[in-house]
C-alpha cells in the first residue's frame, strides 16, 4: 500500500517522539512542583496542578500519534500488539519492548489520574510512582530506537531531559514537605462527589408534640 510506505510517516514518528519526550519532561518537572507544594501569590498551587494535568494530556496525544505512525509505517515490522506487549516485535525487539513497557506504565498513570476521585489516595499515589519508571524507560527506548538521538542536537536533548528529571527527583526527596495524611492536590476543575440525597423513608428527628393549649379552661 502506497499510503503506508510514505516517508512522511517516518518523519512524523521521529518528530512526535522528540516532542513527546520534551512534554513528558515538563510533566514530570511540574509534578514535582505539585508534590512539593510550590505556589505563591502570582501562581497558585492549583494553577500549577492544572497546567500539569493539561500538559500531561497533550503529551499522551503526541505519544499516541508517535505509536500510531510507527504501527502504520509498513517499512518496519512493528504491529499494534507490539505497542502494548513487550518482546513481540521483530524490528529492534528489545528497544521496542522498552517502549511498550514505558507506554503501559504511562497509560496506567494517566488512567489512574482520570479516576482519581474514585480511588483511594494511597492507591493513586502508588500507581503514580510508576511515572518515574515509565519516563526513565522511555529515555532508554528513545536513545536506542531514535534516529536523531545518537549524535548532535538529539543527543543533547536526551541528556538535557535526563538531567532535568534527575534534578527534579533529587529535589523531590530532599525538599519534600510534611504531607497531611490522606490529602492530595485536586484540580479546581474537578467536580467533587455529590453526597446522596436523603430518601423519603429515611428517619429524621421529629419535633416533639406541643402541649395542649389551656385556653378556654377555667
Amino acid at each position: 500500500m502506497i499510503g503506508l510506505t510514505t516517508p512522511y510517516l517516518w518523519y512524523t514518528t521521529r518528530a512526535t517522539g522528540v516532542v513527546a519526550m520534551l512534554l513528558f519532561t515538563a510533566v514530570v518537572a511540574l509534578g514535582t512542583l505539585v508534590a512539593n507544594r510550590v505556589g505563591g501569590t502570582f501562581i497558585g498551587r492549583f494553577e500549577i496542578n492544572e497546567v500539569h494535568r493539561s500538559l500531561s494530556m497533550v503529551a499522551v496525544v503526541f505519544l499516541v500519534i508517535h505509536i500510531a505512525t510507527t504501527v502504520l509505517d509498513s517499512f518496519v515490522s512493528t504491529g499494534l500488539v507490539s505497542a502494548f506487549i513487550p518482546m513481540t516485535s521483530s524490528y529492534k525487539r528489545i528497544p521496542v519492548a522498552l517502549g511498550a513497557v514505558s507506554f503501559d506504565l504511562i497509560l496506567a498513570v494517566w488512567i489512574s489520574s482520570l479516576l482519581k476521585l474514585r480511588m483511594k489516595n494511597q492507591t493513586w499515589r502508588f500507581i503514580h510512582w510508576f511515572s518515574w519508571l515509565g519516563y526513565a524507560i522511555s529515555l532508554v527506548h528513545g536513545y536506542l530506537t531514535g534516529t536523531d538521538t545518537h549524535s548532535g542536537v538529539g543527543m543533547l536533548l536526551v541528556a538535557a531531559c535526563a538531567g532535568v528529571v534527575a534534578l527534579a527527583a533529587l529535589w523531590r526527596f530532599l525538599g519534600r514537605p510534611t504531607r497531611a495524611a490522606g490529602r492530595t492536590a485536586l484540580s479546581p476543575l474537578a467536580t467533587p462527589p455529590v453526597p446522596p440525597r436523603p430518601r423519603a423513608n429515611d428517619s429524621f428527628p421529629k419535633t416533639p408534640p406541643r402541649p395542649p393549649s389551656s385556653r378556654g379552661r377555667r
